[in-house]
């Protein structure tokens, strides 16, 4: 009977809060026992993280509906953990009365505890490093700022927070501090980790019960180098979490750097109190690098694969990837693939050939906002209006989704000009749409396919 009444609980406040809140949280604890002569429910939670977050979140949900299907007016809820025996359940921390009546539950405390012991938890890209980086008018203050870290960790630029377009080296520049770090240090515990794997991390540790493990592998860090904090965007619980282990790192002076695509105050759907401190140490930027710089990093590139570029060939391909230097490492390493195979000398005639194909498909079509959402209002029958208006229809809502995911994936533009060539204020919606459709491709080879085809129309 208990069981039926908490699916029956969870079927209706999904509706009501959604089902992020009710897989992250509420399935995580279960009803242990309903005592009918006190109207008293014994909620059990996991660890005394989730206790407190329930409760403090949603314990008039928990009041609301579970008296009307335990058919009783003024239910108590009492929250325990699985470490609390049930002799002390009517000592709880946590007993809420009668409806409308809030509790005040101090927020979880995340401690510091300092190592004994050496374990590095993320891998570091070891040709990630400051001297495989070619500085340049475009970088050279992050490039100062990351190389300064190092050299005062967790004191002088705490946090250090890089922004700037996909594939121009922010994520070179945390590695790089890691890796450089850790040489300084041998024992020094270094975790380089992206935003969505910390997301995926924290609700994992959730639903599992493993949120101890969480906390102690925080703990046991030194340096936290975290990638594409944008993606923490409208995910309220992590941020939550995130905030704790940020003001601990920080009171501990141990060093947190930051990347992403926007700066701190562009990013909706952050909480406040979190959005600025990421303001509170260095806040830099990379542009796109100019001709000279493209060279450079072109010749530095060559040189790292045992090979030498002249001036001739350098300008030429530094002319026609004009994208990032991810698009520049990528034509120089298909020319140097295509001399290895063919067992020709690197040339200018060989660096045309190769990249004459690409270069002029691109040449002929100009990947932008107007020609992807141009195909894809045209394969769902929809038009740009429906798509930067307000409606919520659930297929129009699809459509708008592809096209955000196919924005971000297919051109260099940041999420804010996505949200806002779409009409939408904040950006958070192009990051749960480009998340979604990800996972339905995974999940969906035939929407997978035709995801692919619709590509490949826009590339033609």
């Amino acid at each position: 009977m208990l069981s039926d009444i908490w699916q029956d609980f969870l079927k209706i406040v999904k509706e009501e809060v959604g089902s992020r809140v009710v897989e992250t949280w509420l399935k995580a604890v279960s009803l242990e026992q309903w005592d009918i002569d006190c109207k008293t429910i014994y909620v059990k939670a996991p660890n005394l993280f989730v206790k407190e977050w329930i409760a403090s979140k949603y314990t008039a949900l928990f009041q609301l509906h579970l008296s009307r299907l335990l058919n009783t007016s003024e239910v108590k809820v009492i929250f325990l953990c699985q470490t609390e025996e049930k002799s002390e359940k009517k000592q709880s921390l946590t007993t809420i009365i009668p409806a409308q009546k809030s509790v005040e539950i101090d927020q979880p405390q995340f401690q510091v505890a300092k190592k004994s012991y050496h374990y590095q938890y993320g891998k570091l890209n070891p040709s990630y490093r400051f001297d495989t980086f070619v500085v340049g008018p475009n970088n050279s203050l992050s490039y100062a700022a990351a190389y300064a870290v190092t050299e005062a960790s967790g004191t002088l630029y705490n946090p250090l927070y890089i922004y700037g377009g996909s594939g121009l080296g922010k994520t070179h520049l945390l590695h790089a501090i890691g890796n450089a770090l850790q040489e300084r240090e041998e024992k020094l515990v270094v975790l380089y980790q992206t935003a969505d794997r910390f997301v995926n991390e924290f609700i994992n540790s959730i639903r599992f019960n493993k949120y101890h493990q969480f906390q102690q592998k925080y703990r046991d860090l030194d340096v936290l180098l975290i990638d594409d904090i944008q993606f923490l965007s409208g995910k309220e619980q992590t941020q939550e979490a995130f905030f704790h282990i940020f003001n601990a790192f920080y009171d501990a002076h141990k060093q947190i750097v930051f990347s992403s695509d926007i700066f701190p105050r562009q990013i909706e759907g952050l909480a406040e109190r979190l959005r600025s401190r990421l303001e509170w140490g260095l806040v830099t930027d990379i542009h796109k690098p100019p001709l000279e710089t493209k060279i450079a990093i072109l010749k530095k590139k060559a040189a790292i694969h045992g090979e030498t570029l002249n001036d001739e060939i350098a300008e030429y391909v530094a002319h026609k990837a004009d994208s990032n230097v991810r698009e520049l490492e990528g034509s120089l390493i298909r020319i140097l693939a295509y001399a290895s195979l063919t067992k020709q000398p690197l040339s200018l005639e060989l660096a045309q050939k190769v990249l004459a194909g690409q270069q002029a498909k691109k040449e002929e079509i100009s990947i932008d906002f107007n020609k992807i959402t141009h195909l894809v209002c045209k394969r769902y029958s929809y038009r740009l209006s429906d798509l930067r208006s307000t409606s919520r229809a659930k297929e129009l809502s699809l459509v708008r989704q592809i096209a955000m995911y196919l924005m971000k994936k297919m051109t260099d533009k940041s999420l804010r000009e996505i949200g806002i060539f779409l009409g939408r204020k904040d950006h958070s919606t192009v990051i749960h749409a480009f998340e979604k459709i990800e996972q339905t491709v995974k999940k969906d080879a035939l929407f997978g396919s035709t995801l692919k085809a619709l590509e490949e129309d826009i590339l033609r």
